[in-house]
Formats: structure tokens, C-alpha cells, sequence
């Protein structure tokens, strides 16, 4: 898919999430979210102000190169913090803040050179890469704001960005939790929301996961435990790769608790 196409789907997933806070009492900002310790404003601001360092690192890589000492020292902590002091903001202004941000990003994101990279935490990504990588966090924490409302969304053909992600990211997954590289490859087949089946990867590969791609991607944006999705895993890489997946940067992020008794 071409990056205008990504972006259209980058725009629709973040109008999709403004849908549900757009008109949201001043109150319902402080409603907490299945994220420990995160309220339906931070989990704005925190989009917000990823959107804001994507954009700088566009507009401005050597400034951005040099601020990554700083984010270095404590990755964690540094993008909690950018949430935190955001989430401290008069929700309307959050909210406008936000969706300027995102809509500078994606005219950016659309108009980026063909072929060029865009420094960022970790590896340098092309513009597709990074409206991907939105668009999977925009997803993940927008279905954290909707739970916290009560909302139940619907899920669209724009999940296959979020598991083509979640397949790309296998390597890190495994590096980024202290284990060896996979030895081998492994065979990713989903049905997406409208019966569509999407696949990964060689079809005689011996490790294989399979399922519905809403699951998938519950999976690689750690918003559900293995134990709660209909994913199938076959082969000793598959089935470790379910403990550990993950489509984000950084530090693994905690597992949520099995729902199932």
C-alpha cells in the first residue's frame, strides 16, 4: 500500500478515536483506563505528544538527534512523562492540541520523500513505517479510551496495518525480552473483520500462527493475555512468540491478567 493510502487510514483511525472524546464532558477525562495509572487523557496526551516528536524528527532530524540523549537515559519514563504533563492540560486545549498535531503529521507524512528516512527512537523509518506505527497506537489506545467508556468499536480493515506490524516486529520482540533471535520463519494466517483471509510469511514454514486478526492484534499491542484469544500456535517459535509479541518500540510493556478463570 502506498503512503497516501496509509495516511488516509491513519486520518480515519485517529477521527475515529476523536469521534468518542470529541464531546466528552470535562469529567470523562479523568475517566481511568484498563492501562494502569492512565486516564482517558493521558492516553490523549500521549498520542498527542508522540505525534509532536514524529513531527519534530520530520521538520527538524538534527534537532531531534540531539534530544535523544535525554530520551536515552530513562525511555520509559521520558514518554510517561510527555503523557503525564499533557494529561494536566484544560481538556479542551488537550483535545485541539492533539487534533492539530495529528493533522500536521499525517500532510507531513504524505508529502516526505520517497526514499528518505525519518530518524526516530529506534531505527530509522520510511514515512509508510511511521504512519503505520501511528496508526497501530492510535488503534491500541484508542480501544484502551473506548473500554474505558464503555464503548464497544467495531473493527475495521485497517487492523491489517496494526498485525502487518505485529508480523514485522517478531525479531524484536524476542531481542527486545533478553531472547535469542528465531532460528526460523514463521507462517502468520488471519481472518480479517469481513471474512478476508492475510497472510505472512512461507507456506511450508513449521511454526504457525493462526486466527482471527482482531486477536492478532489484541496480541501484538499486549491488550489482551494469549490466554483470552483464539489464536492457534504450532511449533516451538510460534508458541513462545505469543508470550512475548509486541508491534511497539521500547521495553516490553506489561501483559495484561488473563480474564479467564
Amino acid at each position: 500500500m502506498n503512503t497516501a493510502n496509509l495516511v488516509d487510514d491513519l486520518r480515519a483511525e485517529g477521527n475515529e478515536l476523536d469521534a468518542l472524546v470529541g464531546d466528552l464532558p470535562a469529567e470523562g477525562w479523568a475517566t481511568p483506563t484498563p492501562a494502569p495509572g492512565w486516564s482517558v487523557a493521558q492516553q490523549i496526551a500521549h498520542l498527542a505528544w508522540t505525534d509532536t516528536q514524529a513531527l519534530w524528527a520530520i521538520k527538524d532530524p538534527d534537532g531531534f538527534t540531539a534530544g535523544l540523549a535525554k530520551a536515552a537515559e530513562d525511555p520509559t519514563g521520558f514518554v510517561d512523562a510527555g503523557a503525564a504533563a499533557g494529561a494536566e492540560e484544560e481538556p479542551a486545549r488537550l483535545l485541539h492540541r492533539w487534533r492539530t498535531g495529528r493533522a500536521q503529521l499525517a500532510t507531513a507524512l504524505q508529502h516526505f520523500p520517497v526514499g528518505s528516512k525519518i530518524v526516530w527512537y529506534g531505527p530509522p523509518m520510511a514515512a509508510g513505517s511511521m504512519a503505520t506505527a501511528r496508526l497501530m497506537e492510535t488503534w491500541a489506545h484508542g480501544l484502551d479510551v473506548a473500554e474505558a467508556l464503555g464503548v464497544r468499536r467495531e473493527p475495521t480493515r485497517r487492523l491489517r496495518h496494526v498485525a502487518h506490524l505485529g508480523v514485522r516486529t517478531l525479531t524484536h520482540s524476542f531481542l527486545v525480552n533478553g531472547l535469542p533471535a528465531p532460528s526460523d520463519t514463521v507462517r502468520v494466517e488471519l481472518v480479517g473483520p469481513d471474512g478476508e483471509h492475510w497472510a505472512w510469511g512461507p507456506e511450508d514454514a513449521d511454526n504457525r500462527v493462526s486466527g482471527p486478526a482482531l486477536d492478532f492484534c489484541l496480541l501484538v499491542t499486549r491488550r489482551r493475555h494469549p490466554d483470552d484469544l483464539a489464536l492457534d500456535a504450532v511449533g516451538e517459535i510460534a508458541r513462545q512468540w505469543l508470550t512475548v509479541a509486541q508491534a511497539f518500540a521500547g521495553p516490553p510493556g506489561p501483559s495484561r491478567a488473563p480474564e479467564r478463570a
